[in-house]
């Protein structure tokens, strides 16, 4: 028998089937924001409290960095000028001429020489004994002793020398001895008979008194 389609009825879909929620889900979202909050509160409280378990922990001081320091001086200034002073260029100075040692070592050789070479006449040089003498207040007969006496030792000659080192109208040995007279003593006849009195007047008191020990001994 033939069925219209007037005379069925229809029929509603069936239902999806409706899972139910797991519990397990819950609780796992309920953990992590659990978690998500005790990190929260780690970086809010400080992480030692309650750590420290020995009695001589001592907690890190935490120094906050400070700004920039800067600094301001206060105070004037100068300016200087600095500049380079002039110059002037002068030619250097011509040297000084060279001592004339061989010319002047010559010369005062020829003078020493004229001077050696040159003898005081017996005169001049008696003239000036007999004044002498008589400035020293001794008797005119003292002067005659006195030229007998260097009559017999130099002959009244400035440069008279001997072997033994005695030198000059007195004789005086060494002939240096007479430098205390004078620095010309080897040419000058002043300062050889102005020695030999005073040696005579110092060792025998009068120039007969030297003239009688020359008479005695050959040498006064």
């Amino acid at each position: 028998m033939t069925r219209l389609l007037s005379d069925v009825a229809p029929t509603a879909p069936a239902p999806l089937p409706v899972r139910p929620r797991s519990r397990g889900r819950f609780v796992l979202g309920l953990f992590a924001i659990l978690a998500s909050a005790g990190i929260a509160l780690v970086t809010v409280t400080d992480p030692y409290a309650g750590a420290t378990a020995a009695p001589f922990y001592q907690q890190p001081v935490l120094v906050k960095a400070t700004g920039v320091q800067r600094y301001k001086i206060a105070g004037g200034y100068v300016d200087i000028d600095i500049s380079r002073d002039g110059y002037k260029v002068v030619d250097a100075p011509a040297p000084a001429p060279a001592p004339k040692t061989a010319a002047g070592g010559a010369a005062a050789a020829s003078a020493s020489a004229s001077a050696a070479s040159y003898t005081t006449p017996v005169g001049t040089a008696q003239t000036y004994a007999a004044k002498a003498v008589a400035s020293r207040g001794w008797a005119p007969s003292e002067f005659s002793c006195l030229v007998n006496l260097w009559n017999r030792e130099s002959g009244w000659n400035t440069h008279a020398a001997n072997p033994s080192g005695a030198y000059g109208i007195p004789q005086a040995l060494p002939g240096s001895k007479m430098a205390t007279a004078g620095p010309d003593w080897q040419n000058s006849y002043q300062t050889q008979i102005n020695w030999g009195l005073g040696y005579i007047a110092g060792s025998y008191g009068s120039p007969c008194g030297a003239w009688a020990h020359s008479n005695a001994y050959n040498w006064y």
